[in-house]
């Protein structure tokens, strides 16, 4: 490994990613910015995630072992090993554009009153193929601190962010299970400029193993703590426990893949509209997921026109 302090670490936790982490390293180091170093935690895996980390000969990466923690230990570790004053999130399934550090290490050099910067992402299914785009709720730093508490500003493995500012705020929260980034936001950004840039810089994965595929397969009482201690910007362990505890009983791999199946048919009727491979989405988690009423009514919809299912999108989204 060099010994020479690089200018960005990406900071990328793993956790049983053998299936797609050979091509997220492959897209880190395939980056036209060549002054990082790549920092994987891996998270007590079983599978050979571990072996495919060590196929790579390059010394830019640097590999920390840990047991299983969860997401927010696993990042903390990484954070106190990472040797770059700049950050760069990215999760061991997700895609790095050529160009994603060179453009945010630019920016954030040249705008150094910004502390963290996002950016869009295209969103790819499990096989790799294009989804849709997501633009974030907010790019301006004025627009993004005026966002309710409840909308997260950031894809959180588009981020670059300055190491310090996360440090000196304790890190990321292991009580807030499962929104750890943005329980981070909601706790800096009132006293930290940010901003979302318009080009896409990654492509984020989706697949059955995530663990929040899709806000509404939560409870009503993990979305309630969840969104209480957003608002109040504060949670307690025994609420931590709480939510570890419903989401261990609410994803089993059937769930997972039904929930996986219902947000891809979702995407292809709002955000990307091809009724035809929603219906091929949806009878899926159908098939997995048989009660669910609100499958059977994406199948119905994906008959409708797309002028008429943007109409329900924005009367169902201002109801919320």
């Amino acid at each position: 490994m060099n010994n020479a302090e690089p200018k960005v670490t990406v900071l990328m936790p793993a956790y049983n990613a053998a299936g797609y982490i050979g091509e997220a390293i492959r897209s880190v180091l395939e980056q036209s910015f060549t002054d990082f170093e790549l920092l994987i935690v891996n998270d007590g895996s079983t599978d050979d995630t571990a072996a495919i980390i060590g196929s790579f000969n390059d010394q830019r990466i640097v590999l920390v072992n840990q047991t299983n923690k969860g997401v927010s230990a696993a990042l903390n570790a990484g954070l106190s090993h990472a040797r770059a004053p700049y950050i760069a999130r990215f999760d061991a399934d997700d895609i790095c554009y050529p160009d994603r550090l060179k453009i945010q290490y630019e920016f954030i050099t040249a705008y150094p009153e910004y502390s963290v910067i996002g950016s869009a992402a295209d969103y790819v299914d499990a096989g790799g193929h294009y989804i849709f785009t997501h633009y974030p709720a907010a790019h301006l730093n004025e627009e993004i601190q005026e966002l309710k508490y409840s909308v997260c500003p950031f894809i959180h493995s588009s981020v670059m962010y300055k190491k310090e500012l996360i440090i000196n705020n304790g890190g990321y929260n292991d009580h807030a299970y499962t929104y750890e980034d943005h329980f981070l936001w909601v706790n800096i950004l009132k006293k930290a400029r940010a901003c979302n840039l318009s080009k896409a810089l990654i492509k984020v994965r989706l697949n059955p193993e995530s663990i929040t595929v899709d806000e509404r397969w939560h409870s009503r009482k993990f979305r309630s703590i969840k969104y209480s201690s957003l608002k109040n910007r504060t949670i307690t362990e025994e609420q931590g426990t709480e939510l570890y505890q419903i989401s261990g009983k609410q994803y089993p791999a059937r769930k997972k893949h039904g929930a996986y199946y219902a947000l891809c048919s979702k995407k292809f009727l709002v955000n990307n509209y091809q009724p035809e491979k929603a219906r091929y989405n949806v009878a899926r988690a159908i098939s997995l997921q048989p009660l669910r009423l609100d499958n059977y009514a994406i199948y119905v919809m994906s008959y409708l026109p797309e002028r008429m299912i943007n109409w329900i999108y924005k009367i169902s989204a201002v109801r919320a």
